[in-house]
């Protein structure tokens, strides 16, 4: 008679999620930091103003800069700032009973604009577009009272890619969102310390921590945004063929401008036989994409370099 099976240690499954939820806490901390390392996102004196929206992305943003600011090798401050946009349902009191329990310091800034995108906007058309103008502006205006350096916002990978897409199919450019970028106004910094980050790993961290969600009830119950959309492609793709969007990603660090068509970018008109063999020349065409690995971004030279508790 064979033996019975022996059962698990007690608490066995607590210690695995915890031991996989440090995983991927090291795992996030690295990406974040090695994020802002690359694109020089912070600096020595530098004031963030991290845009919280009560959402799992701002809600990991604040938390990993609180995390790599305890052991970045320069001083820098951290000040919470949330738009309430006056949406119907929305629990004022959630984000500063949050933020207080942190000890982070915060400031609320109340402007209605939920009644200004619905007044203007015609119904069953998406508010997107207008609300993120009115947003970014009343940010722009917050960020210089409170003497922020840097406008820190939660966009994570699938995000930029998202993004690419977007504006490839309805805009007609190869453009996505940079990891650090000069402000509309050219007053601020915006950097998006999560630009290496899946938004998958995200809400994974958002339930091991807890994270007291926001529900969005503006945006998130327009069903036939176009992002929204792109999204349910990506996934699909990443389905079938995992690992693809990470490749879509990596792409967008490895932009080979000679292959492109842009003569902005690149002086086609100019160019000339000089009998000197190039590496991007045609021989580029018989490289197989495929054979290559192309897990990870390069690295970019960066100012700072976070801990790696890997």
């Amino acid at each position: 008679m064979n033996a019975p099976a022996e059962l698990p240690p007690a608490g066995g499954a607590a210690r695995k999620a915890a031991h996989e939820a440090n995983k991927l806490d090291k795992r996030l901390l690295r990406l974040a930091g090695q994020a802002i390392a690359d694109y020089a996102m912070i600096e020595a004196g530098d004031r963030v103003m991290v845009c919280c929206s009560g959402g799992k992305d701002s809600y990991g943003l604040l938390d990993l800069l609180l995390k790599l600011r305890s052991r970045a090798p320069v001083d820098f401050d951290i000040v919470a700032v949330n738009l309430d946009q006056k949406q119907p349902g929305f629990p004022a009191d959630v984000l500063p009973a949050y933020l207080a329990s942190r000890g982070v310091p915060f400031h609320i800034e109340t402007q209605d604009t939920y009644s200004i995108a619905t007044r203007v906007i015609a119904e069953g058309k998406t508010y997107c577009s207008l609300c993120s103008r009115l947003r970014r502006g009343i940010l722009y205006r917050v960020a210089g009272e409170l003497g922020a350096t840097k406008i820190a916002l939660g966009h994570h990978r699938d995000d930029i890619v998202a993004t690419f897409f977007l504006n490839l199919f309805h805009g007609g450019r190869l453009k996505a969102m940079p990891p650090k970028l000069v402000s509309d106004d050219g007053r601020h910094v915006v950097i998006r310390p999560l630009a290496y980050v899946k938004e998958a790993d995200l809400a994974r961290y958002a339930q091991a921590r807890r994270f007291p969600i926001i529900p969005c009830s503006l945006c998130g119950s327009q069903d036939n945004l176009q992002r929204q959309e792109v999204k349910r492609m990506l996934a699909e793709w990443d389905r079938r063929h995992p690992g693809r969007v990470q490749t879509i990603f990596n792409s967008l660090t490895r932009v080979v401008p000679s292959h492109l068509m842009d003569a902005s970018l690149f002086g086609f008109r100019d160019l000339l036989a000089t009998g000197i063999p190039v590496a991007d020349g045609d021989i580029a065409f018989d490289e197989d994409p495929c054979a290559r690995s192309v897990d990870t971004p390069p690295a970019a030279v960066g100012a700072i370099r976070f801990a790696d508790d890997d």
